[in-house]
């Protein structure tokens, strides 16, 4: 997307960060104006993220104007608010490749630039990180700064608590930014405010603060009543005593749409010692009324018209199976006072919305703090409700060991609904369901369902949700169903697989939607094919029979094939000495890039076609 200089006469001075602190300070506004339109103009060509971006646009400019990046190091968390920092970090003119097959990554992405310290796609990991940056940068001694953004969101994890608490134990000097960006801008943003944090940031207060302490450090009443008075001070003003409670520095809130302001206030804030947090207020969808109205609506969108705000709508007409489950869930919900449903800030990924409305006394969002959602969960279960969790299968990863320790050890009837298994598409590395049955399958008393079609997975989560001998997870994919007639719901039998073409010689086990492909590929194979359904327990005696009566099987599966379903039928076969060729299909050794998911499958040969030249190379034809 080449620039236009007549529509973006500062921008074009600004490359990378060099370039941004040749500029007066009194042009940064200008800048501001024009890197928030290009922001807006670039995604809606190419989609992605847009409203945190234009929420941080002020932000990022001021951290790169006071900070000498890449030298210092500033840590995004998440990466959805990084946008505005890829447009000035010499990313500018391949934005439109944002999310795309071979393009930029849609967050920071170290192998991409210097200027992406940590790669990022789940949230919560900057404090920690930035923690092991400024110890480094510490012991190095070249005076390298670190600073981290931190969104109001991703604040709620234990993990940036932890971080926090570890650094205002050690004390290295670095900077947290908590992006809180409420709806509104509170009351207590403004001149006055503005003008508190520079003066709580500047040399004067920060010197008469130590010096104050170091004198009346050998008088412990007086301390105890010089730091109660600080506090007190400071709480008149400033919400920050849960901060100084760790052992920050607390500056702020400060207007995080004002430019200037910030970048005195950081300029302030770098040459401090110790753990600093400065609190600043943005909007996020901030100077495009359509996502300042609806951030939530606006945080990842399709291609859209910035004019009228009109989004693309999406090419299928069948619905996608985060709607099924949230179906599934008032379906039930309406004649079942104990299900309870739990998901770990994923309410409009999970199809959750209408659920929350409908039965808000039954619905709970645990922030994004996945260990907890899991183990709170347990909590239900043991109270003898009926809880699910729904979950993506990337963040479940992150509580693994509840699902572990909590659920499964204790035999506890917890139904995890997997969302976003197998290729997730333009997020990522970082996002695709790549691991979950193989992660959950070395469980003890874990059933794993992988439906293969929307009627399949309804009855699924029905099952698992009668289902009360311990814990149970129905994984499917990101997308829309087959068109699928939806049946009433009823219990499936627990580990039956069913055959769908009977053919001859060669038989492919395919585990969840890869169907329609297995189905394409056994028609010119004339091969045999199951909807194993099962992951766990495996339908044995099927297998068994087939193993039998065919010269060889074939798995399929959207996994890993390390460990994964296919790792499962090659255990139960040499269990039982059974010498038969088995080819495993699935995820290869490697993390998948981004990319539509049907690029991917193409790529990694697990459509039709692909399918039927894997089966003909391993034969030999």
């Amino acid at each position: 997307m080449s620039l236009d200089i007549t529509q973006y006469p500062t921008l074009a001075l600004v490359n990378n960060p060099d370039d941004l602190r040749l500029i007066s300070k009194d042009k940064l506004p200008k800048l501001c104006d024009e890197l928030r339109q290009y922001l807006l103009n670039s995604v809606s060509r190419s989609s992605g993220h847009l409203a945190s971006g234009l929420g941080t646009v002020e932000l990022t400019v001021a951290l790169h104007y006071v900070y000498n990046t890449p030298f210092d190091h500033i840590v995004w968390d998440v990466g959805h608010q990084a946008y505005p920092h890829k447009i000035l970090t010499e990313r500018r003119d391949r934005m439109p490749t944002i999310r795309q097959k071979d393009g930029l990554h849609p967050f920071p992405w170290r192998e991409e630039s210097e200027y992406d310290v940590l790669s990022v796609g789940h949230s919560s990991t900057s404090i920690s990180a930035g923690l092991g940056l400024a110890v480094a940068a510490q012991r190095e001694g070249k005076g390298r700064r670190t600073a981290c953004v931190i969104g109001d969101g991703a604040i709620t994890a234990g993990m940036a608590f932890e971080a926090m608490n570890h650094a205002g134990d050690i004390k290295p000097d670095m900077l947290v930014i908590l992006n809180d960006n409420e709806m509104s801008i509170s009351e207590n943003v403004g001149a006055l405010n503005n003008h508190l944090a520079q003066i709580l940031s500047g040399k004067l207060y920060s010197s008469l603060r130590e010096s104050g302490k170091i004198m009346l450090s050998g008088l412990p009443p007086i301390k105890e009543l010089v730091k109660r008075t600080e506090e007190h001070l400071k709480g008149m003003v400033v919400p920050g005593t849960l901060f100084e409670e760790f052992g920050f520095n607390y500056i702020g809130p400060v207007d995080g749409h004002d430019v200037q302001a910030l970048v005195q206030t950081l300029k302030n804030m770098r040459n401090l010692k110790g753990p600093q947090l400065l609190h600043i207020m943005t909007k996020k969808g901030k100077g495009y009324a359509p996502a300042e109205k609806d951030p939530i609506g606006w945080h990842g969108v399709p291609k859209f018209d910035p004019e009228t705000g009109t989004q693309q709508k999406g090419g299928s007409s069948y619905p996608s199976y985060s709607n099924v489950f949230g179906d599934w869930l008032c379906e039930t919900a309406a004649t079942d006072d104990k299900l309870m449903a739990v998901t770990p800030a994923m309410r409009e990924g999970s199809g959750m919305v209408r659920f929350s409305k409908e039965y808000p006394e039954q619905y709970f969002d645990a922030a994004i703090a996945e260990q907890h959602a899991v183990t709170f969960a347990a909590g239900l279960a043991i109270g003898g409700f009926k809880p699910v969790v729904a979950i993506y299968s990337t963040f479940l990863q992150r509580a693994y060991d509840q699902v572990i320790h909590d659920v499964a050890i204790q035999g506890l009837p917890v139904m995890f609904a997997i969302d976003r298994g197998g290729i997730v598409g333009a997020d990522g590395p970082t996002h695709q369901g790549a691991f979950d049955l193989s992660f959950l399958r070395c469980i003890p008393n874990m059933v794993i369902m992988a439906p293969s079609d929307e009627n399949e997975c309804r009855q699924m989560l029905h099952t698992g949700h009668q289902y009360q001998d311990g814990p149970v997870a129905v994984r499917y994919p990101r997308g829309n169903g087959t068109g699928a007639e939806l049946e009433p719901l009823a219990m499936l039998p627990i580990g039956k697989a069913k055959v769908r073409r009977q053919g001859e010689k060669l038989a492919i086990l395919n585990f969840g939607t890869l169907l329609p492909d297995a189905l394409k590929a056994a028609e010119q194979l004339n091969a045999t094919v199951v909807d194993m359904r099962f992951v766990k327990p495996l339908d044995q005696s099927l297998i068994l029979e087939l193993a039998q009566s065919h010269d060889a099987l074939i798995t399929l599966e959207e996994n890993a094939i390390m460990g994964g379903a296919g790792s499962g039928v090659n255990e139960l076969l040499m269990a039982h000495r059974k010498a038969i060729p088995v080819l495993n299909i699935g995820l290869p050794d490697n993390f998948v890039p981004q990319g539509g998911q049907d690029e991917i499958r193409a790529d990694l040969g697990l459509d039709a076609e692909g399918i039927v030249k894997q089966i003909n190379t391993w034969l030999g034809q």
